[in-house]
């Protein structure tokens, strides 16, 4: 099992993927070239509307077509999205007032509370921390620790 990017950030004609599509929540078809996918791989693939979000997505089953030469199709499972949204949100430290402008993801349908859940999930994972309502960076972190 290995793991292949296809993020954009790449930009490498002979290893792209050329189509994503939800089939169902959390069911994707996948077209691409190179990287030599195979049953249990799991792609990198960049969100559409995002500059840095992606998700991974774990293949089921790959079929490698004699034409064009690289090219495969893929069915894979990941998120299950009902009506994908993107937001960016701009958060400021309050230690040392640095910005964080951000992007995440989160399904539209589960209305305002699962968008701050989201939003929070994504600063955690960009290495911020909120306590009581209070944002903190990496670095204001690493001082109030010491």
């Amino acid at each position: 099992m290995a793991e292949h990017d296809f993020r954009y950030t790449l930009l490498n004609p002979a290893h792209t993927l050329t189509e994503c599509r939800a089939m169902a929540p959390g069911l994707y078809q996948l077209t691409g070239n190179g990287g030599s996918v195979q049953n249990g791989d799991t792609l990198l693939v960049t969100l559409k509307g995002s500059r840095d979000l992606f998700m991974r997505l774990n293949v089921d089953k790959v079929r490698h077509l004699i034409n064009p030469p690289g090219q495969w199709t893929a069915v894979a499972k990941g998120p299950a999205f009902r009506e994908l949204a993107i937001h960016t949100w701009q958060v400021n430290c309050d230690g040392c007032a640095a910005t964080l402008d951000f992007e995440f993801a989160v399904d539209a349908t589960l209305g305002n509370p699962a968008r701050e859940a989201a939003a929070q999930a994504r600063i955690a994972e960009l290495g911020w921390q909120t306590r009581a309502g209070q944002h903190l960076c990496p670095n204001c972190q690493k001082e109030t620790a010491a």
